[in-house]
């Protein structure tokens, strides 16, 4: 089958697509004939080896992880999957999900594909939504309280404005001008102009207090004190990268790392299908042109929804 490959740790010129062997189901495992993967950052960080010391990859590497497409063929003991089946899935890039066909285990992370739901999209909201889901659960309980998204407009961010403003939290939302609408549209009841304003000026004077809590999936470490400015005293900066544990203004701080939990990437997708929730394609490559698209990707040239690859 064609995928694309990483032959070793190194920059993203070297990636190619190129024929590898079709995965084979083992026990409890569904084959997918991929017809759509989404793009996500630790994509191009497994490849040039930044995160080699927390998730190490064996080479040639097939580079991906979350995709949608049809069940080809189910391995012993799975019962709830026959070929045929609709569905999308995250299969934490083992194996990876840029190629013709993947497998994931029979589980959480795998969902039928609803009806309505197009592949391109089902790909694009496996881990977003996913993630999204696991910050507005940091933020806790709602209703009446104010958050600041910075880095609201991409993938996590769109699902994370749209699940907290669902779960009545205030939204104020970091985006630029031309996605000004897009960003009220997820649900932010003020949208601050990171390019022309301080967004922590900005965030004081829309709530002058300080707001109950900033999510910020744009810095990280030292960068991320900054941040916890806009946050009144006793609230908490959530963050999907990493920092300290708490900073110098009283603020503590969750880092979240996506988890895959019973039922909720079925009903994630249930909603995006019933447009409950929304997710944006922002720009399609073929498989042919997946270096290109992570090229691209990597170096920041979408900066709205995501980016997906069609096979």
């Amino acid at each position: 089958m064609k995928a694309l490959v990483a032959p070793s740790y190194g920059p993203l010129e070297q990636l190619v697509v190129t024929d590898v062997p079709t995965p084979v189901p083992g026990p409890r495992e569904i084959l997918i004939r991929v017809e759509a993967a989404a793009l996500n950052p630790l994509d191009a960080a497994l490849v040039v080896g930044a995160m080699r010391d927390v998730f190490p990859v064996a080479h040639p590497f097939v580079v991906g992880m979350d995709a949608s497409g049809v069940v080809a063929a189910v391995g012993a003991d799975v019962t709830g999957y026959a070929a045929g089946d609709p569905v999308l899935a995250h299969t934490h890039f083992h194996p990876g999900t840029l190629a013709e066909y993947t497998t994931v285990a029979e589980g959480p992370a795998v969902a039928r594909r609803p009806a309505g739901l197009d592949p391109a999209r089902a790909a694009a909201l496996v881990s977003t939504a996913l993630t999204g889901e696991c910050v507005v659960d940091a933020l806790g309980p709602g209703a009446g309280r104010t958050v600041l998204v910075i880095g609201a407009t991409g993938g996590v961010g769109s699902f994370t404005v749209q699940l907290a403003s669902r779960a009545g939290l205030r939204v104020l939302a970091t985006a630029r001008p031309d996605d000004a609408a897009y960003a009220r549209a997820l649900g932010a009841a003020e949208v601050i102009d990171h390019t022309a304003t301080d967004t922590v000026r900005e965030a004081l004077r829309l709530a002058p207090q300080g707001v109950d809590a900033v999510v910020d999936l744009v810095n990280r470490d030292r960068a991320l004190a900054g941040s916890a400015v806009a946050v009144r005293p006793a609230g908490r900066l959530v963050s999907t990268l990493t920092g300290p544990d708490e900073f110098p203004v009283g603020v503590g701080a969750t880092y979240v790392r996506m988890a895959v939990r019973e039922g909720r990437l079925q009903a994630l997708a249930e909603r995006v299908a019933t447009g409950d929730l929304t997710v944006e394609v922002t720009a399609t490559y073929a498989l042919a042109d997946a270096p290109k698209a992570l090229a691209e990707f990597a170096a920041g040239r979408h900066t709205r929804g995501k980016v997906v690859v069609t096979v």
